[in-house]
């Protein structure tokens, strides 16, 4: 009976990635005519008009919209077909595919809605799904990164409505026709702020690497094109508007350069697999966040597409590694797989070279043109300093991902199996690298406005390269040195592991004041004059009071015996 529920559930999930597979291939003539044609469509539906007030509901089809959705839905079915095949002995599987489907209908609601208003429905929609997946485990471990999760998304649905109420001065919600009016840069560093917590900029970055509790699948699709990358679209979205602000550039930069830099710090002192990973896509929010500084925002939404391609394919050989070792995450642990698992090695160095930037991959045609871009612009040498070492820091960390678990010595128990023969979690992520080596020119020459000409200096053009191969060396050598002084290198692994104490800081300073309070309560009230005065108090008041008249009577015996003597002689005597 257990064997025939499993197989209904398995022909489900096989069901689901079939029917987002074709919402894609659906979505792709769309797309194809969007794009030859330049036209956008915005479709508003009338819900009720009274009085001549109308209650509309808007749509809108165009290029960035529908191309940004057959990414959504393509990497989507993937992963489900990968879930079909690691979750299937999980007796909730029906609950989590719901939950998927979910997520993605969220994510389609934030992209084809131009009201800032109706945007709620996805924007709600991906914090409460979002939280119910990262606690879809159910130990404590997921239900402390879901209340992180949830209440730093909070902090960005704060900001969306007062950007709604804001927006009330102007008469309207539509994205596309808003105004220069009084609240304009309030409304702009509003919408700013909940992008950055959605994207999980500084200082709203500890939530990301906590959600690595949630199921592998969902953190491919979380990771790659949906959550994460919901604040940067909102910001492209918004970006004629929020580019008003005057600081809008140098803040945005400054916020987006740190997490880079903090984000590949962390990355470089990890050992669990999946948070070098969450914290790899954190520095590639960053790189985004940078475009949408510069004043590139397609520039931005090229990035998202690459980084969504490979993240999501890094993510799914991440999961078999880990499903078949046993669930091991850490990176001491494993070593070698070269030789067991040749089809998803060979799939996660592409994912990591991708990453890196290496030349005729996705990441390069995007990442190089974004490092380029600053070259050429106007800029600080501090701030192209930085970037160009957190770019290193990539390197060194995705390839420091490499010598560990490929190329390392192996550390897993004499009698193991491992393999990588299963269809349903191999096809997804062949597919995915296929995508991987041949979308970026694609997407670069057929898609959008991305393609630009640069001319550099030569050493310009080659400080990319030499970045990425200075990182790798770096990488390889640190990987190999032994440690000296491991006090020292402790405390920087803390420092560094815990994102500069971001994570103790972003949660720490909520729960201590409560927490002293309440322990203040218990001490001085619970268990001090309530105690006192209540029960306790009573009790050590009446057994004090029987002790000392038990030893009073105790004491005083022989002198009652002779009282009752003396008064028996006294009575007989004078009677």
């Amino acid at each position: 009976m257990k064997t025939m529920i499993f197989s209904h559930h398995l022909k489900t999930s096989s069901i689901t990635s079939l029917f987002l597979f074709s919402y894609s291939l659906l979505l792709t003539p769309l797309l194809v005519f969007l794009i030859f044609m330049n036209k956008s469509f915005i479709i508003e539906w009338e819900i009720i008009s009274v009085s001549g007030t109308f209650i509309t509901f808007p749509f809108i089809l165009d290029p960035v919209g529908v191309s940004f959705s057959f990414i959504v839905c393509f990497i989507s079915a993937c992963v489900m077909m990968f879930s079909s095949s690691y979750m299937q002995s999980d007796p909730f599987l029906p609950r989590f595919i719901w939950l998927v489907m979910m997520f993605v209908f969220s994510m389609n609601a934030l992209i084809f809605i131009p009201s800032l208003v109706s945007l709620l429905l996805g924007w709600d929609g991906l914090g409460i799904v979002s939280f119910a997946l990262v606690v879809y485990y159910q130990n404590n471990k997921s239900l402390g990164a879901g209340m992180l999760t949830a209440l730093a998304n909070r902090i960005g649905d704060v900001a969306l409505l007062t950007a709604i109420g804001l927006c009330v001065m102007q008469g309207h919600w539509g994205m596309f026709f808003m105004e220069n009016y009084k609240f304009i840069t309030s409304s702009s560093i509003c919408i700013l702020l909940a992008g950055m917590t959605k994207s999980a900029q500084v200082p709203f970055s500890s939530w990301l690497p906590a959600a690595m509790a949630a199921p592998t699948p969902v953190s491919a699709l979380v990771h790659s094109s949906t959550l994460v990358t919901a604040g940067v679209f909102l910001l492209i979205r918004f970006f004629p508007f929020i580019s008003t602000w005057q600081h809008y550039s140098s803040f945005l930069l400054f916020v987006s350069v740190t997490t880079l830099l903090m984000a590949g710090m962390s990355a470089n002192y990890e050992f669990d697999m999946k948070k070098v990973i969450a914290l790899s896509t954190l520095s590639q929010l960053g790189v985004m966040m940078m475009s949408l500084a510069l004043g590139l925002p397609y520039l931005a939404l090229f990035h998202l597409y690459t980084h969504a391609l490979f993240k999501a394919m890094l993510f799914l050989c991440a999961g078999m590694i880990i499903h078949n070792n046993k669930n091991t995450q850490d990176l001491r642990m494993l070593g070698s797989l070269w030789k067991d698992m040749p089809l998803t090695i060979s799939c996660l160095n592409i994912a990591n070279l991708a990453l890196c930037g290496a030349p005729f991959l996705s990441g390069f045609y995007s990442k190089d043109m974004i490092l380029e871009m600053f070259l050429f612009s106007p800029c600080n040498m501090l701030i192209l300093t930085m970037i160009f070492i957190a770019t290193g820091m990539t390197s060194a960390y995705s390839l420091r991902l490499s010598f560990f678990s490929i190329w390392g010595q192996p550390n897993y128990p004499p009698c193991h199996q491992i393999y990588d023969e299963d269809v349903k979690s191999t096809f997804p992520m062949m597919f995915l690298s296929l995508m991987t080596v041949s979308g970026g020119a694609f997407l670069q020459y057929n898609l959008l406005d991305f393609n630009m000409a640069l001319f550099l200096p030569t050493y310009l053009k080659l400080l990319t390269i030499f970045t990425i191969l200075m990182g790798g060396l770096l990488s390889y050598y640190f990987s190999k040195k032994s440690f000296s002084a491991k006090t020292h290198f402790q405390e920087k692994q803390s420092f560094f592991s815990l994102m500069w104490f971001l994570v103790p800081i972003s949660t720490l300073p909520i729960i201590s004041f409560s927490m002293k309070t309440s322990m203040g309560f218990i001490k001085s009230l619970d268990q001090g004059w309530l105690e006192i005065l209540g029960g306790a108090g009573s009790f050590l008041f009446l057994m004090n009071l029987s002790q000392k008249n038990q030893t009073l009577q105790k004491s005083t015996i022989n002198l009652f015996l002779s009282m009752i003597l003396f008064s028996i002689f006294v009575v007989v005597y004078f009677n």
